[in-house]
């Protein structure tokens, strides 16, 4: 019997009657395990309205101490319970356990970041800018801010805004994918653990009308989006219209570029991991392998050796990767190896062949390597989100360089070489967001931020680090004049911060 899965608002379920609901599955088993509530309109306008409250009599005046107190709980909990929160991400999205946890732990290192808030949000102040005249700059919050996060890390990605826009003092409505929402609801239980005030953090869920509900709404003054790059552009064209401060991160089509005198074994070792974990569903994942001849040959072999190794099945069991997130999606990403083969390009290994370590009828296509690649490809311009691996080979780093440079994505990519001078001018000249230099994936640390370049970020903020603390908040200046001394009572006390 599929379980009711539901909202949350002032951190109690939902007790209403949904008109619409979602199924949600098991992508191992294609088993039904749930029906998502679908919120309207008329119930994400009463979850803003009681965010919006909660942070108008509470929240926006708490102490820097106080906020810091919430986050330091949240962490540890967060922390306590990873396990747990994990088990939830492999049931509904499919990938291995040991991914979902490294999810989960890398959206903690962005709770880490936001408990030192207070050292965050320190202004700049200047004495004697005229005569007894004193100027200082403050970060204010914004107030109700929403969050609308992809089904491809239902933890990491709200982690990578939530506790950023919570320290700096806003209110926060979460929308999370319909595919896999349980993992938000268990990490919003313990903001409210951790001591969070009622109606500071809710969770809605639903569709497409939810998400227009929050774009449009007068009393949501911040969106924060991850998604593909059509939605993503409709959601930033759409919020901003409505007087808001949107950052869409988009889609990608991520390169690496192997140039001849790079350690073959250790770029066949991340091509493997960057282009197949997480069944390829990551926006950072590795999906063209640019390879500089002469080495294209080897490093294809290379990577079908490590390929035959690779177990596909159930996230629970011994597996190295997962299913796909629906049916629909799987036979999506399967259209695409049709489409590869007509075009022209060399199927080497076909995910649709072959077993896989899991019960019942699960979303699944096995790791999918082509060679032989040639720009214009669909295989090679369409972001396919899903384990298919493509390999164009090239004559130099010039031409690596310049393909690369005309994708419309410029989210992530890397180069894998021991050539310094090489590294230094890629890094330089790559039109990328994110590069990593024989690193597969070069995700930042929380202290850092997120985002990359043209198609793949609508607005001009990135996510957590400084940028997302910013974003958070707006600056304002303040010039002051104070002509007559004022004297305190006494008390003494050791003062204290509350």
């Amino acid at each position: 019997m599929p379980t009711r899965i539901t909202h949350l608002i002032s951190g109690a379920p939902w007790q209403g009657t949904a008109q619409r609901t979602s199924p949600v599955y098991n992508p191992a088993t294609g088993e039904h395990t749930g029906d998502l509530d679908l919120a309207d309109a008329a119930l994400v306008d009463e979850v803003v309205a009681t965010a919006h409250q909660a942070w108008q009599s509470s929240w926006r005046s708490s102490t820097l101490a106080k906020r810091s107190q919430v986050l330091f709980r949240f962490r540890e909990l967060l922390n306590e319970r990873k396990d747990d929160i994990a088990a939830l991400i492999t049931a509904e999205h499919g990938k291995v356990l040991s991914d979902a946890l490294g999810e989960v732990t890398r959206g903690l290192e962005v709770a880490e970041f936001a408990c030192g808030i207070p050292h965050l949000l320190k202004g700049g102040f200047s004495e004697n800018v005229s005569t007894r005249v004193d100027s200082y700059s403050i970060r204010q919050p914004l107030g109700v801010v929403a969050i609308i996060s992809p089904f491809n890390f239902p933890a990491m990605v709200p982690l990578w805004f939530v506790p950023v826009a919570i320290a700096t003092g806003n209110a926060v409505v979460i929308k999370p994918s319909e595919k896999d929402p349980s993992a938000v609801n268990a990490i919003a239980a313990l903001w409210a653990e951790a001591g969070l005030p009622e109606g500071v953090l809710n969770v809605v869920h639903g569709d497409k009308e939810a998400v227009d509900a929050l774009l449009t709404h007068p009393l949501v003054k911040g969106i924060s989006f991850v998604g593909s790059t059509p939605i993503a552009q409709y959601v930033y064209e759409t919020g901003t219209a409505h007087g808001k401060r949107v950052q869409a991160l988009g889609g990608a089509k991520n390169h690496m570029l192997v140039l001849p005198d790079a350690d073959l074994d250790l770029a066949a070792d991340a091509a493997v991991n960057a282009g197949f974990g997480s069944a390829g569903e990551r926006c950072m994942a590795i999906s063209a392998l640019v390879a500089v001849e002469p080495v294209a040959d080897e490093l294809v072999a290379k990577i079908v050796e490590r390929m035959d190794k690779l177990v596909t099945g159930d996230g629970t069991r011994a597996c190295d990767m997962g299913p796909l997130v629906t049916r629909q999606h799987r036979d999506k990403v399967a259209s695409y190896l049709d489409a590869g083969v007509e075009a022209g390009a060399t199927l080497v290994v076909d995910g649709r062949e072959g077993s896989v370590d899991a019960d019942g009828d699960g979303f699944f296509l096995r790791p999918t390597l082509f060679d032989h690649v040639k720009p214009g490809m669909s295989i090679h311009s369409d972001e396919i989100f899903g384990p298919v691996l493509s390999v164009v080979r090239v004559g130099s780093f010039d031409e690596g360089l310049d393909l690369i440079n005309a994708s419309p994505y410029g989210n992530g990519t890397a180069i894998f070489t021991n050539d310094g001078g090489a590294a230094r001018r890629f890094q330089h000249e790559v039109e990328v967001g994110m590069v990593g230099i024989n690193v597969p994936i070069p995700v930042p640390m929380a202290y850092y931020s997120f985002g990359g370049w043209k198609a793949s970020l609508f607005g001009d903020t990135h996510a957590h680090g400084m940028e997302g603390v910013h974003f958070f908040t707006r600056g304002k200046v303040v010039t002051s004049r104070w002509l007559d001394p004022s004297h305190g009572g006494i008390n003494l006390g050791f003062p204290q911060n509350t």
